[in-house]
């Protein structure tokens, strides 16, 4: 199209708006005008802009005066925007050995030979729409329309990192293994230069980089040039190099006083105040699924609250210190012992060294946070020390003899407090408020009505992903697929069997499903304390 493009704006809960454009080319062009804008301080302050498919997706809008969000809706309104005129540059060449189990259904497919799907497949000048699905996951646009094909019809439980894939009108390649149903037509031989939080920017496949495949031969040398050198953030901030375990991420590091891991329970991870501001590359926000209850144990002990703790899930841990240190164990309801002796549950404790703190299983809510004098000093990824469990960010799931790392207190100790501290407790029923949109046009008058004024409870199958519930199916007033499109915390998405799933902290950035409204932060610290079975409901906000 050559003509200007004006956009659809749609709320995406009270702090985020969805842009939605006519086509890609139009897409792409609305984007690029946003980053100009906010280059030139023409643009209130925005934390994520994302771009997808056909939609753009402004997070984190932080004027904080009333209205703020319908303002800026209007004026995104009236703009209008023309496709782009390509620029020249160099395309980054991707080596690829075209041996992809799914080769020769994609010939057939396509009416070629398998040896021609390479040819036809490197001589397309592609370039990337957007990020998505995993950190440094670029869905690269190029193929004409005839050699678009379906997504699997069965789903591969896990996808080696490296794998050249196709669906639809896109070409992707995997950085890490992760699930996947598109069709695998090659590999790339050394795929660790697609993701590296070290360098600026951390993926090499960045919207709008033109790339370009190219054959090579199994068994020989074929891999991407020597990435850049690490950069640095405004200001000066040297990237740390990332990493997935505490005796891995401070190697030749003086010694330093630590945690050793006796009992990791069933799920215990590191965890601060997350890392947003990544979704364009694929990286979510990750951090404590209850920030309230994660900012007062760090309250109890003197440190900032933004500190890394552990979060563990329903079954508790057990950690003994190498040095004498200040604990807390809050947020769900539990037993804790120091050496077998019990000792305070939400106040702060002293651990003497070599001394094993025990946080039991809960026995309220969900999920237990131990925060320590001086915080848990794995090194940040991206700014963060949080765990990722759906990208993999971060410090791993903790496992028995694990170390992980303790920071100097830089306080006077722990808080004083005047009494008792008032932890909030488990919900007996979780109640919900729905900003309704983006995506609630979608969903029929009936499937509004139920979702406001049914029954649910929450699923067994929750995770730090999402809060899957049970109850009754939402009916689509629309059943074609909906192209790929940001996702902001606390959406409720909508997935084919019809049962809401309400997004928590590490959950994808991107999304194929229908939002059909949106739950605030605010209320999502509730959540992360909803045992399986609570009963919820949802209410408009």
């Amino acid at each position: 199209m050559s003509e200007a493009q004006q956009a659809r704006v749609l709320p995406a809960g009270p702090h985020a708006l969805l842009v939605e454009l006519a086509d890609g080319e139009h897409t792409e062009a609305f984007h690029a005008e946003l980053l100009r804008r906010r280059e030139r301080g023409e643009l209130p302050a925005v934390r994520d802009i994302v771009p997808a498919a056909r939609t753009v997706l402004l997070d984190g809008i932080a004027d904080p005066t009333p209205g703020a969000r319908d303002r800026l809706a209007r004026e995104l309104a009236l703009w209008r925007v023309e496709p782009l005129r390509r620029e020249g540059g160099e395309p980054v060449e991707v080596p690829v050995i075209y041996d992809g189990p799914d080769l020769d259904e994609v010939a057939a497919l396509w009416g070629v030979g398998a040896d021609e799907v390479a040819a036809l497949h490197s001589r397309t000048a592609f370039r990337v729409a957007f990020c998505g699905f995993a950190p440094g996951f670029g869905y690269l646009t190029g193929l004409p329309e005839r050699l678009h094909v379906p997504r699997r019809t069965t789903p591969r439980t896990r996808v080696p990192a490296g794998a050249v894939a196709l669906a639809g009108p896109y070409t992707g390649v995997y950085p890490r293994p992760s699930p996947g149903g598109w069709q695998l037509v090659g590999r790339m031989p050394d795929p660790g230069a697609l993701w590296d939080p070290g360098r600026e920017p951390a993926a090499l496949l960045v919207p709008g980089t033109p790339v370009r495949f190219v054959p090579v031969e199994a068994g020989k040398a074929a891999a991407l040039p020597t990435p850049p050198p690490r950069g640095r953030r405004p200001g000066g901030h040297v990237i740390p190099d990332a990493g997935r375990h505490p005796r891995v991420l401070c190697p030749g590091a003086p010694a330093r006083p630590y945690l050793h891991v006796v009992r990791p329970g069933a799920l215990t991870t590191v965890q601060d105040a997350g890392r947003p501001g990544w979704a364009h590359l694929g990286v979510g926000r990750a951090g404590a699924l209850d920030a309230p209850a994660a900012r007062l144990a760090n309250r109890l002990v003197g440190n900032p609250p933004d500190a890394a703790v552990l979060e563990t899930t329903l079954t508790g841990c057990a950690v003994r210190p190498d040095r004498p240190v200040v604990a807390v164990v809050g947020g769900a309801g539990c037993r804790v012992t120091v050496d077998g002796q019990p000792v305070a549950w939400g106040a702060p404790v002293r651990v003497p060294a070599g001394a094993v703190l025990d946080a039991g299983p809960a026995g309220t809510g969900l999920r237990s946070y131990l925060a320590f004098a001086g915080g848990l000093v794995p090194d940040p990824v991206l700014g963060s020390r949080s765990a990722d469990l759906l990208s993999g960010l971060g410090p791993a799931p903790l496992s028995e003899g694990d170390e992980l790392p303790l920071g100097e207190s830089a306080s006077g100790g722990p808080s004083p407090s005047a009494g008792p501290v008032p932890w909030p407790g488990a919900p007996a029923e979780l109640v919900l408020p729905v900003h309704p949109g983006p995506r609630d046009d979608w969903f029929t008058e009936a499937a509004l009505r139920t979702l406001l004024t049914a029954a649910y409870r929450v699923s067994p199958h929750s995770n730090r992903i999402g809060l899957r519930t049970e109850g009754p199916p939402l009916e689509r007033s629309r059943t074609e697929e909906l192209p790929s499109e940001g996702m902001v915390l606390g959406a409720i998405q909508v997935p084919p069997d019809g049962r809401p799933v309400v997004f928590l902290n590490d959950h994808p950035t991107t999304g194929g499903y229908p939002v059909v409204g949106v739950v605030p932060e605010r209320a999502l610290a509730a959540a992360a304390q909803a045992v399986p079975g609570t009963r919820l409901r949802f209410v408009r906000a």
